[in-house]
């Protein structure tokens, strides 16, 4: 069977269809809104590596 594409209409308000539709078209701004917010999640790096004076918690004395 294939995989249908999209929400329904027996289980969401058409303010819900609404939106999911406007999100999916790519000349809606809120489309390309969403597109830009994945591209700048993408390139976020973050670095959790110990800083200037943390230890790992043991002691080499």
């Amino acid at each position: 069977m294939a995989k249908k594409k999209g929400v329904s209409g027996k289980t969401h308000t058409q303010k819900q269809l609404d939106d999911y539709a406007n999100q999916n078209n790519p000349n809606n701004k809120a489309y390309k809104a969403k597109k830009k917010n994945r591209r700048v999640q993408k390139e976020k790096k973050y670095d959790y590596g110990i800083l200037e004076g943390e230890s790992y918690g043991w002691c080499d004395d």
